[in-house]
């Protein structure tokens, strides 16, 4: 997970780095031009500047030449010449790399040329003058760091910008979200969320405080009615169990009136069952259970040795790998549950002289039994789902281990390997 900062961050900066890349040759075509267009004016107004200057002194054709050999041994860039035969009288402008006449090292230079008509004492002449242009190796170096310094500062600049303003700005939504971090349906604690200037944060946390208290509303309901279902459903059934009780001790019975009555009081028991399951389920979901620090061990132990009885009517062997102070945040009552709905899953889906095998570690509660081929791992833990022809279970049994793990950040997860059914609870 990335901070949002960073993701606008980063496209922004991808961004302005491809701009200042394709900046470098359009920096350099641009000077380039710039440069040669400068050099061109420069060597045209050379030219017409010593065209102008040597006429005004009005020199004989001898002391015209006698200049001409003078100006063209003192001026190392320019030249002037006689017209050759074959002379177009057209101007020309190019580009020449050669040593420097007057220097002394080697190295290659370029310069900017130009070849022009002048008229001295009213004769043409070929005037050539040449202006050395900077180096394109260089123009590019000074253009690149230039850019790459550019690009440091505006980079730099950014994220520290961006830091100092997250602070402030994204302040406001910080708080409202530490506030919604420490709230919870069991307290039910009012939330007071920061004011803030910024209209989006204004009406998040406007729209939060609705949504909470519709929540909380909602919530009281659900807690009312599970516990007004507890005890309102539960009176009646426990009534008709008992005088279903008195009526199957009647003596005056018939074989057949006797029959109905027992199917009636599974039937009642099963639905009692039922009942308590599905308000479980609810309790669960609504959150009404607090967790704390539990004996993990210990509780699995006594769940054993209460359904020592369970295993010996199937003759059901028993391995058991159980760790000792294995110590587990959550509900002692509800992770009572969840063992024993485990332990009874796999007795009633072992054959009799089966095996089951128990695991607990630091990591892990497992259960395994023996079996035949592999469920179907999708509807496994749906509410109601059936395996087997048994109708003594209430068919949540499952369901209300998957949503106790929920409850207390555990995960389950069943595999079938060499003929077990095993369900693992990773802690």
């Amino acid at each position: 997970m990335k901070p949002l900062l960073n993701k606008t961050t980063k496209p922004f900066i991808i961004y302005v780095l491809i701009i200042l890349v394709i900046s470098i040759p359009l920096y350099y075509f641009v000077v380039d031009a710039i440069w040669k267009h400068e050099l061109d004016e420069h060597n045209k107004i050379v030219a017409e500047k010593t065209s102008s200057q040597i006429n005004s002194l009005k020199l004989s054709d001898e002391k015209l030449n006698e200049t001409i050999k003078l100006w063209n041994d003192v001026q190392p860039t320019t030249n002037i010449r006689n017209l050759d035969k074959n002379d177009h009288f057209k101007d020309s402008i190019f580009i020449v790399e050669k040593p420097h006449d007057f220097l002394d090292f080697n190295d290659i230079d370029r310069f900017r040329c130009l070849s022009k008509i002048i008229y001295l004492n009213k004769k043409p002449y070929r005037f050539n003058i040449e202006t050395n242009i900077e180096e394109s190796q260089e123009t590019i170096f000074f253009i690149s760091a230039t850019t790459v310094i550019l690009f440091i500062l505006i980079v730099g600049g950014l994220l520290f910008l961006n830091r100092r303003l997250s602070k402030s700005v994204w302040k406001p939504f910080r708080e409202t979200l530490d506030q919604l971090k420490t709230f919870s349906l069991n307290n039910q604690t009012k939330i007071e969320f920061p004011q803030t200037d910024v209209t989006e944060f204004d009406e998040l946390n406007q729209s939060l405080s609705k949504l909470i208290e519709h929540n909380v509303s909602v919530y009281k309901t659900q807690k009312e009615f599970t516990e007004n279902a507890s005890h309102e459903l539960q009176t009646p059934l426990a009534i008709l169990k008992n005088k279903l009780d008195i009526l199957l001790q009647n003596e005056d019975l018939t074989e057949k009136q006797y029959h109905i009555a027992e199917e009636m009081n599974r039937a009642l028991s099963r639905s009692s069952r039922i009942n308590k399951n599905l308000l479980l389920l609810a309790k669960i979901e609504n959150n009404q259970f607090d967790n704390s620090k539990i004996h993990l061990d210990e509780l699995l132990n006594q769940s054993m040795e209460i359904l020592q009885e369970h295993f010996d009517q199937k003759n059901i062997s028993v391995h058991s790998e159980i760790s000792s102070d294995i110590k587990v945040n959550g509900n002692i009552g509800l992770t009572e549950v969840l063992i024993n709905n485990l332990i009874l899953n796999a007795i009633r889906h072992t054959p009799i002289n089966g095996s089951i095998s128990i695991k607990l570690n630091n990591s892990v509660f497992e259960v395994s039994n023996s079996g035949t081929e592999k469920l179907n791992s999708d509807l496994l833990f749906k509410r109601f789902s059936r395996f087997s022809k048994d109708n003594n279970g209430s068919g949540l049994g499952l369901a209300i281990v998957k949503e106790i793990c929920k409850s207390q950040n555990w995960t389950i997860d069943y595999r079938f390997e060499n003929h077990n059914h095993i369900f693992s609870v990773k802690l």
